[in-house]
């Protein structure tokens, strides 16, 4: 599994993610091509994913967030296969995620506005099939959204 210097590394590269490997070979006290090495074997053993980049969908435009709650009919044998098929094809749903219990699926969906969103919902959302109820709740504020782990 991880290691001490393992855990460094990625304590370091969250912390500051856009500095350059000879930048966080320095930090860490390791030469570039040992950091590489190790860099290697974290992202073969599934552990580190790779870099991506973090777009701020704000300040493209979007200026509204909505999370629907959606029910899927599950009398249908396919209903979440095909439901969560045709979600994917809609480009302004930026998240998918599915539940055991009363809500089967959430999604994160982003408009320019409210009369965009209005678009959005019913001539994508409420096409999607095998809904059996949605529930919109309206984003007011994201209180903390932080992506790193405490290594």
């Amino acid at each position: 599994m991880l290691d001490d210097l393992d855990r460094r590394i990625l304590r370091h590269m969250q912390s500051d993610p856009d500095q350059s490997l000879p930048d966080l070979a320095d930090r860490i006290g390791l030469t570039a091509s040992r950091l590489s090495r190790r860099l290697d074997k974290l992202r073969a053993s599934g552990i580190l994913r790779g870099q991506r980049a973090v777009i701020d969908w704000r300040a493209l435009g979007f200026e509204v967030e909505v999370s629907l709650r959606v029910t899927l009919d599950k009398t249908q044998t396919r209903a979440f296969d095909e439901f969560l098929a045709a979600a994917r094809d809609i480009p302004e749903v930026i998240e998918i995620q599915t539940f055991l219990g009363r809500v089967d699926v959430r999604l994160s969906v982003i408009a320019r506005d409210m009369a965009h969103y209005q678009v959005i919902y019913r001539s994508r959302i409420l096409t999607l099939p095998h809904i059996a109820d949605i529930e919109t709740l309206m984003h007011v504020a994201r209180i903390k959204s932080d992506e790193r782990l405490p290594i």
